[in-house]
């Protein structure tokens, strides 16, 4: 057994930029006993202008969800909620432990708490019914709308075998008078090779409503593709397709419901999206990223007013001056389309700073 000493390093690891996440560049690794630990995390400013209205949230992101077509345009706003950090711990037996968080909401709030072993995981962390394959770096936090599946984590029992995962993961609906239960059910593959990276995944659940007095229940399902094709050690495109029958919430930020009545029969909503992106190195660790992304709702279960259509684009110059340091500028232009035609729009500029470690 070795000491409970700890012994303090620092180790390199990946850096992924990823819908303007990046995981840790460098981590404080130690042992204490048998355990083997790293801590990781960054610190990140991000500073935004809003041209058109204030769409900024508490990190400085936009959302076509949050146009109003107010045109009281000007708004400047800067924050540091992004910042996060985390703490990775594996036992000798191949036990590994995970707990992450940041300051998003403007509080300290868990992203990932999970453990996993032998291909078994539980706990919360990103869906199974979601793929980075595809995605373009953006500044923004929320990233382009229309990304593969869930962009966020849930709580989920997983298991993964090869190229190919499974998971029973907590629902995520929203219909009237909505009754869980069953979990959504997933299955993903997710593969690379040579120039050419994919994933495909599916997804099952329960549409469900209950008054007391009627209750009525839906099948809903969805499945996407996300490929990134490296054209050559510069330049690569890459993007994803989605489709949903009541299960809008796995469509990112299409703005819709699962699911609506028809007298007392429970209807599903269906949807796809779609993103197309593509990054440049410029070399000396600069990149050029653009990105765009949109989503589109069958309007039968919509009534006048609900958002059939989003849309946003991002164009980014990213720079890396030294080890562990990013810094980026970046447009984005957003749009949202209404049932019955009107649509509103609304750009911004933003800039970010991120220190790893």
């Amino acid at each position: 057994m070795q000491s409970n000493k700890l012994r303090v390093a620092i180790r390199a690891t990946a850096a992924t930029a990823v819908l303007g996440l990046a995981s840790q560049a460098h981590a404080f690794s130690f042992s204490a006993g048998d355990i083997d630990a790293s801590v990781y995390g960054y610190a990140r400013l991000n500073m935004s202008y809003d041209i058109d209205e204030n769409l900024a949230n508490g990190v400085q992101a936009g959302n076509p969800n949050s146009i109003t077509g107010s045109d009281i345009g000007g708004h400047f706003g800067a924050s540091a909620n992004q910042s996060r950090v985390g703490i990775r711990a594996t036992n000798p037996d191949g036990v590994m432990v995970n707990v992450e968080g940041d300051f998003a909401p403007g509080t300290f709030r868990i992203r990932h708490a999970y453990g996993s072993y032998k291909g078994v995981l539980a706990g919360q962390t990103w869906s199974n019914y979601n793929s980075f394959v595809g995605s373009t770096p953006t500044l923004d936090f929320n990233g382009v709308v229309g990304n593969a599946g869930y962009q966020s984590r849930t709580a989920q029992l997983r298991y993964t075998t090869g190229a190919m995962s499974f998971s029973v993961e907590d629902p995520k609906s929203s219909v009237p008078n909505q009754r869980d239960s069953t979990p959504t059910f997933t299955a993903r593959m997710e593969n690379s090779g040579d120039s050419l990276s994919y994933s495909v995944a599916a997804l099952v659940k329960q549409n469900a409503y209950d008054t007391g007095a009627n209750d009525d229940s839906t099948v809903a399902f969805g499945v996407f593709g996300a490929a990134k094709f490296a054209i050559s050690d510069m330049i690569s495109l890459q993007g994803a397709i989605n489709y949903v029958d009541g299960a809008t919430n796995y469509l990112y930020l299409s703005g819709g419901s699962d699911a609506y009545l028809q007298g007392s029969s429970l209807e599903n909503n269906s949807g796809m999206g779609g993103t197309l992106g593509t990054s440049i190195k410029l070399g000396g660790g600069s990149s050029i990223n653009v990105a765009y992304g949109m989503t589109t709702l069958d309007d039968e279960g919509l009534a006048a007013g609900d958002t059939e259509t989003n849309q946003n684009l991002f164009v980014n110059y990213m720079w890396t001056p030294v080890k562990n340091v990013m810094m980026g500028v970046e447009y984005g232009l957003f749009d949202t389309e209404k049932v019955g035609g009107a649509s509103e729009d609304a750009s911004r500029v933003m800039f970010a700073a991120q220190y790893n470690f």
